[in-house]
């Protein structure tokens, strides 16, 4: 994401997102979600709490004032939060269970993001990365502490928890193999504590790597997409089968690095077209 990721991240730099859109090629789930999930059968789930319209996501949570302001003229229904991962690339002072309570009682649906280790391939420095070895270990490890933030911020069981996983080179198969390992240890132990899984990915990247999975054994039941190709649609542009993350599970980063101001209050976020879970709080 644009405004977020600092390390390999979603809160990149300028200058790193301009790379990534470059390595990217972009020049110019949870209803059936649930049975994607095959961890999840024998449990029974809070109902997901779904939105459908316009989110933000930025890289420090605003200010109760700037997202009171924001919420007066409805262009956004939702906003995505960075809740933990080494990997987060900034300091969320204003991101508390207080700030999650007085948001939602505004109106503001919250999505949930974690920014766990990223991939050995991948270019950059990351201060968490994995190997083969690490990946199983690192992807339980990293969903245990996605559930206590969540769990801290008032963001109950049931609730998904979005991992981001930046570019990395999936033709490189060794690294490939083990940020799938890691992803599934991820969600694995997600579905244990009862949160449903999301994904973060690019669309010629690690998202589609999770698409073109053979084995689709404890991955993602929902899918947020970054392909900044300006269009407000989780259906239009819609790169992947069509079968894949339907009935509410999927999301679209389409603009970043947005820089607007509303009723006083100026944050540069990306927009997403958002048609999946969000946060049950409350």
């Amino acid at each position: 994401m644009a405004s977020q990721r600092q390390s390999p991240g979603h809160r990149q730099s300028k200058k790193r997102r301009h790379l990534t859109w470059a390595v990217a090629g972009a020049a110019v789930v949870a209803g059936a979600g649930l049975a994607a999930q095959t961890s999840m059968a024998a449990t029974t789930w809070p109902a997901q709490r779904t939105y459908t319209g316009r989110a933000f996501d930025t890289c420090a949570a605003p200010s109760l004032a700037a997202m009171r302001a924001w919420r007066t003229n409805n262009f956004y229904g939702a906003a995505a939060v960075y809740i933990g991962g080494r990997n987060r690339g900034c300091a969320q002072p204003n991101l508390t269970a207080s700030w999650v309570k007085s948001v939602s009682a505004q109106g503001w649906k919250l999505i949930p993001l974690y920014v766990g280790a990223q991939p050995s391939c991948q270019t950059g420095s990351s201060p968490e990365k994995l190997t083969a070895a690490t990946a199983a270990s690192l992807g339980a490890h990293d969903a245990a502490d996605a559930v206590t933030k969540a769990s801290a911020l008032g963001m109950k069981a049931g609730s998904p928890v979005y991992l981001d996983m930046e570019s990395y080179d999936i033709t490189n198969k060794a690294c490939n193999d083990a940020v799938l390992t890691y992803v599934r240890a991820f969600d694995k132990a997600l579905h244990a504590k009862t949160y449903r899984t999301g994904f973060y990915g690019f669309r010629s990247s690690s998202a589609k790597a999770i698409a073109q999975a053979t084995d689709r054994t404890d991955l993602p039941g929902n899918m947020w997409y970054a392909l900044w190709d300006q269009q407000n649609t989780t259906t239009a542009d819609w790169p992947f089968g069509a079968t894949q993350w339907t009935d509410h599970s999927r999301a679209h980063q389409y603009l970043v690095n947005c820089k607007e101001t509303r009723g006083g209050y100026t944050i540069t976020v990306d927009r997403d077209a958002w048609d999946a879970p969000v946060a049950i709080t409350g």
